[in-house]
């Protein structure tokens, strides 16, 4: 990182899945891993490089998380590469931390206020992955939800049991969990999953105000504050390490396996009907003996 012409902190590192510019103390990083934002081996490689840059003394204060596809924030893993994406996971840990859940921990971490600003869907892995950031605001028009692991064979492996129990209470994170239904904006600012759902035409420039306000405050009194939340509401190492276990065990099954191959069938992680209405979708599939 290194200050820019305007006094502003900038980033060095160039990231191929992320794209990012900075106004005063806040950082923008935007997605961009066409076709889809799947989340594979390139963004995950991309995410440990962004948060080890995030993590240094001269970061800026405040992060917005946004993507550049206005139909998918990041709809999940890429199913196809598992153990690429994990692999890459590592890298910010060490081999016994090898999963998003630890990596998404990291985030909740970072010496910095992060929020995500969702249009498109976000589930599974991407849901994680906002659960995980300080603050969430979505559109009201174009934001989708989901935790689908249920409907395909395994739980949440990446830190949704943990925050959604937090954030929604047990009977709501039940509800969405096992379901494996799809929320829309104003149900989740209801049930407590985003901060807030506003209209779309008002998104950019209400996260722009929060983030800039943010920004504008003595960084020692963010982190404090930020610390202290952490400390009475953040998940420990050991559950997040627990879920991603028994994520990693179950995916490998048979029954996820021919699950997801009748998605495959029906055009799963492409850009048509079954990845836009998936939580319907999983409701049609073979039903498990």
């Amino acid at each position: 990182m290194t200050p820019s012409d305007d006094g502003t902190t900038a980033m060095s590192t160039s990231y191929e899945t992320i794209g990012t510019r900075t106004d005063g103390n806040v950082l923008y990083a935007t997605f961009s891993a066409p076709p889809m934002n799947l989340i594979g081996p390139e963004v995950v490689r991309d995410l440990v490089a962004l948060l080890a840059d995030l993590s240094r003394p001269a970061a800026p204060r405040v992060v917005v998380f946004e993507s550049a596809d206005a139909d998918f924030f990041f709809p999940h893993v890429d199913m196809t590469k598992v153990p690429e994406y994990t692999a890459e996971a590592a890298k910010a840990g060490g081999p016994g931390d090898a999963s998003l859940g630890m990596l998404f921990r990291r985030l909740s971490l970072l010496p910095a206020v992060t929020i995500a600003k969702l249009r498109g869907r976000a589930r599974g892995a991407g849901s994680e992955f906002l659960l995980a950031c300080d603050m969430r605001f979505a559109s009201r028009e174009h934001a989708v939800l989901g935790q689908p692991e249920v409907g395909i064979g395994t739980p949440p492996g990446a830190g949704a049991i943990q925050h959604l129990t937090r954030l929604l209470g047990r009977g709501r994170a039940l509800e969405a969990v096992l379901t494996s239904s799809d929320y829309d904006a104003d149900l989740a600012e209801r049930y407590g999953w985003v901060n807030r759902a506003l209209p779309d035409a008002e998104l950019d420039a209400f996260v722009a105000e929060v983030a800039t306000r943010v920004g504008g405050f003595p960084r020692e009194a963010l982190i404090a504050a930020k610390s202290a939340v952490n400390a009475v509401s953040l998940p420990s190492p050991t559950e997040v390490r627990a879920d991603a276990a028994l994520f990693q065990q179950l995916v490998r099954a048979e029954g996820v396996q021919r699950r997801t191959a009748e998605l495959f069938e029906r055009g799963f992680q492409t850009r048509g009907t079954t990845e836009l209405t998936l939580g319907p979708t999983l409701a049609t599939l073979t039903p498990v003996d």
